[in-house]
């Protein structure tokens, strides 16, 4: 069976198991996808991040907070100050409503759990886990952005900001490679992003005519690490460059970047004597591309 069919198939299995495929999500009287919304405006929630955060179509989610208005268990108004943007809140009615959801979703889980020893508890709990980090990477999108948008910029100076608070000798914007530098064919900067927020970043240039490149400016947001997304970016930095026709990738990494160290290793880069002046490089490494 394929990769793409297992997934299918656990699909369908886990979505059977826990009950998603009824109108009575939990057994109460309102489906997933109400139910959902109803949860994450817990406390109060505007209703863009709502969007943004649930990956839902405005009118899709205005049909919701329609119905569960209609049911009394929220309400939309206009914020304080800024008649553009909407929030959401619950009543009382639905803060009990989201009560006895949690409650029922608790039961449901400890009745599953309930048929497992601890270490099999302990197992799944751990496969869960790693689920989840591995499909959220797998949810994030890498492309090629204009070094001179806002997302580039935004990126840049947030690789910056972290230089500046981790090496010891400081870092200074105007050390930022030129957007020039990362445009085609002289080079790229493939953005990382979440929910329509940039996650992480990375920059190629090309070196010199004979298919030598440079990795820079690699930087994942600090609530996104721990997931693979420096991999992932190292990955399509060296897919990009290969395609541009570059047979070899060097980068440069400060000795304070412990973790950048372990990666570039474990990534197949060789360590090699400094091949420039940069003061903040204590480590050069290389690393061969396949081509063709």
């Amino acid at each position: 069976m394929s990769h793409a069919a297992e997934f299918r198939d656990f699909n369908r299995y886990y979505t059977q198991r826990i009950g998603l495929l009824t109108d009575r999500y939990m057994g109460a009287d309102r489906p997933l996808s109400e139910s959902r919304v109803l949860f994450e405006i817990g406390s109060g929630a505007d209703v863009r991040d709502l969007r943004a955060r649930l990956e839902l179509d405005s009118g899709y989610l205005s049909r919701l907070l329609r119905s569960l208005e209609g049911q009394g268990l929220i309400t939309v108004r206009a914020a304080d100050g800024d008649r553009r943007i909407r929030t959401a809140a619950l009543t009382p009615a639905g803060d009990a409503a989201l009560a006895d959801m949690n409650s029922r979703a608790t039961d449901v889980a400890d009745d599953l759990l309930s048929a497992l020893d601890q270490p099999q508890q302990d197992r799944l709990i751990d496969a869960m886990a790693q689920v989840r980090r591995l499909l959220r990477l797998a949810g994030i999108d890498v492309a090629v952005a204009e070094a001179t948008s806002a997302p580039a910029r935004a990126c840049l100076s947030a690789f910056a900001d972290e230089m500046r608070a981790r090496v010891p000798e400081g870092y200074d914007d105007g050390e930022l490679v030129d957007a020039d530098e990362l445009t085609a064919p002289r080079g790229a900067l493939l953005i990382a992003t979440e929910h329509g927020r940039a996650v992480g970043c990375a920059a190629l240039r090309r070196l010199d005519d004979d298919g030598v490149g440079e990795v820079r400016h690699m930087w994942v947001r600090s609530d996104a690490r721990g997931i693979g997304l420096g991999h992932r970016l190292l990955r399509e930095v060296e897919l990009h460059a290969a395609a541009m026709g570059m047979h070899a990738l060097r980068l440069g990494t400060n000795s304070a970047l412990r973790e950048a160290l372990a990666m570039y290793r474990t990534r197949g880069y060789v360590e090699i004597p400094p091949y420039d002046g940069d003061i903040h490089v204590h480590h050069a490494f290389e690393k061969a591309l396949r081509t063709g």
